[in-house]
């Protein structure tokens, strides 16, 4: 399987019409057609559904679709890293983050690095520990932020020093809005918005030592900014972490739970790889960063 059909493949669903695609590669449209026609023969599968105004994907197109797009990312990656390994150091950092607070580490992390090499760029992917891990291991990350779960037999981590805590997020005219800190029994019977993560559910579980599935759980979210929108539309409250939504100026608030639930958050990267020049160098300043300001 040719990287050059992959990037024409990507390209025609990207663009959702054979003619369009043709112009944006600057081939013409036969020799498209023909190549797409080769490929779903290679892989004796049917991978479009063309009608006359746009194509859409088949279930194997779209499976193809994602692992194109990450085959792709990797090998630019890779070349990036060969092209960049001379004395200048200079290339590209992929971080995938789960949503916390502890972000500013890395951040603060990556403004030094730009005073002294402006030619390192950063990329970064948000996303939940599932998806994070995910990439990470296929390789298409050098880091993940995590909240709380990964292999530590798998991966070398740096714990970050600050500890992000587990609430509710609620709107103001609840009846919990109230109450200073919100307990097991506060939640078992209101409708809930939870993260679609398995790990949160497992400790979720855990601090109300009782099985999950005993809640009311009216939606799961991705992202909490989704979450927060729900709770708006008085759909349900959502458990989340503090300091994420900016509450000031809404109709929600945030209360956290007690006993007090805290996440440890760590910047975890794959044992026995082997970082560019660029990651290794974020690596090291981070970990000074951290060690001038305990």
């Amino acid at each position: 399987m040719d990287i050059r059909v992959l990037k024409y493949f990507v390209t025609v669903v990207e663009e959702e019409n054979i003619l369009k695609a043709s112009q944006v590669l600057h081939i013409t449209q036969p020799t498209l057609s023909r190549q797409l026609m080769d490929l779903e023969k290679e892989l004796n599968c049917k991978l479009f559904i063309r009608s006359n105004r746009k194509i859409t994907l088949t279930s194997e197109g779209l499976f193809l679709y994602n692992k194109a797009k990450e085959i792709i990312l990797l090998q630019a990656k890779t070349i990036n890293a060969l092209k960049n390994s001379h004395e200048i150091i200079s290339g590209d950092i992929y971080i995938g983050c789960a949503e916390t607070n502890a972000f500013k580490f890395l951040a603060k992390t990556m403004t030094k690095i730009k005073k002294t090499h402006k030619d390192i760029h950063y990329h970064i992917f948000s996303g939940n520990a599932d998806t994070v891990i995910e990439q990470l291991d296929k390789g298409i990350l050098d880091f993940g932020l995590l909240i709380d779960a990964h292999d530590k037999q798998k991966y070398n981590f740096i714990t970050l020093p600050v500890k992000d805590i587990w609430g509710l997020l609620l709107l103001k005219n609840s009846p919990l809005a109230d109450k200073e800190y919100i307990t097991s029994s506060d939640i078992l019977n209101i409708p809930l918005i939870c993260s679609s993560q398995t790990m949160v559910s497992n400790k979720i579980a855990g601090w109300l030592n009782q099985n999950f599935t005993q809640l009311n759980i009216v939606a799961n979210y991705n992202l909490i900014y989704n979450a927060s929108i729900m709770v708006q539309e008085n759909l349900g409250s959502a458990l989340c972490l503090a300091n994420l939504v900016n509450t000031n100026g809404t109709n929600l608030c945030f209360k956290p739970l007690y006993p007090p639930l805290e996440a440890q958050i760590d910047l975890v990267w794959k044992k026995h790889q082997i970082l560019t020049k660029p990651a290794q160098l974020f690596l090291q300043n981070l970990q000074e960063y951290l060690l001038h300001n305990k």
